[in-house]
């Protein structure tokens, strides 16, 4: 590693409140262990709950970065370094500019993805006593909307891909992206909802994880899929992969699907969480989970991915406490259909590490 790239700095976006983001110079990152790397982007993207983060619902105080994608686990305090402690986050596709001789299967110029979650790849059978892994890039640690970040334990927190500088382009790069994040979040949400093929499915919600869930449905079987939304440009895109469009704002969802499915879908996921809206545009956030278990046939599953979080306001969340800490269903009615309903939850990633980051 050259002393002028030790000395060098770079470009990176921090946020210092809700709708408040702007560039700022840092220090590169540098190896600091012998089994990490360092990371040249080439593409990245930003997570939802980072637009939760820049709408002000979730975050501690400034300055703080955007988080949480491109995560890895890192076990040991002494195997990080923050690359800043306010840049914004990403998941993303770049190559390795930079390895440490610890590092066995990777080499420099190869292409990787960071994914959203790492692993050590050491598992201790004993009783762990010191810091557990769970910790992320973002928040209060480095983030990764900058050129460059430290990738601890690099053999087993990056995943290669067959790029070179001469195959790759953005369109390859921008499919690997996926990888890292909404592709297997979005298969994860069909797989809690206890999919089989021949099912029907509803996805509430089609951003970019909602339609990879639809997608991804239709690519196990799915015999048909609702895409419910109210964005005219995603009910394109979902009607280019074979999914139904339901547009909210028309009219009921759930009417809107029953119409199709008198006796109800057997399967739905929830791909949009706490900023749910009615048809009028007002935030409600039991809304998708109350729809779901009206529409969801008796003895269907639910698989939930959706962020709900509650936290009290900070600098960078003055809209927290308008997120409630409990979820309401309508009495009487619901009870039978949530008894008869499988409800799959997904721990909120962003519960199991503090609020405050």
């Amino acid at each position: 590693m050259s002393l002028s790239f030790l000395n060098s700095t770079m470009r990176a976006a921090v946020m210092t409140g809700p709708y408040q983001v702007h560039i700022d110079q840092f220090p590169v990152p540098r190896i600091i262990n012998t089994t990490g790397a360092v990371v040249r982007f080439t593409t990245s993207a930003l997570c939802g709950s980072d637009l939760q983060r820049y709408h002000g619902f979730i975050g501690g105080e400034p300055p703080c970065a955007l988080r949480h994608e491109a995560s890895m686990n890192l076990l040991l305090e002494q195997e990080y370094v923050l690359l800043s402690h306010m840049k914004a986050n990403s998941y993303t596709v770049g190559y390795i500019e930079f390895i440490g001789s610890g590092a066995s299967y990777l080499e420099v110029g190869q292409y990787v993805i960071i994914p959203d979650n790492g692993a050590t790849g050491h598992i201790d059978m004993g009783v762990v006593t010191g810091p557990r892994m769970g910790l992320a890039f973002g928040g209060l640690n480095g983030g990764l909307q900058a050129p460059y970040a430290r990738v601890p334990f690099a053999d087993m927190a990056l995943i290669p891909v067959p790029l070179t500088a001469e195959t790759t382009n953005t369109s390859i790069e921008q499919d690997s992206l996926t990888v890292s994040d909404v592709f297997s979040i979005g298969w994860i949400a069909v797989t809690r909802s206890g999919f089989e093929p021949g099912d029907t499915v509803a996805v509430f919600g089609a951003g970019r994880v909602g339609l990879l869930a639809a997608y991804s449905a239709i690519l196990r079987g799915a015999s048909r899929v609702y895409s419910a939304d109210h964005v005219p440009m995603r009910h394109e895109k979902a009607a280019s992969i074979g999914a139904v469009p339901i547009n909210f704002m028309d009219s009921d969802p759930v009417q809107q699907i029953l119409a199709y499915e008198p006796g109800g879908v057997i399967r739905a996921a929830d791909a949009v969480g706490m900023e749910a809206i009615t048809a009028n545009g007002t935030m409600q956030q039991n809304i998708v989970l109350n729809q779901m278990v009206e529409l969801v046939a008796s003895g269907g599953e639910i698989g939930q991915i959706g962020i709900y979080l509650a936290q009290p306001n900070t600098g960078l969340a003055p809209n927290a406490e308008r997120i409630m800490p409990e979820v309401s269903f309508p009495s009487p009615s619901s009870f039978r259909r949530v008894s008869d309903t499988k409800v799959v939850w997904q721990i909120p990633r962003l519960l199991l590490g503090s609020s405050s980051t």
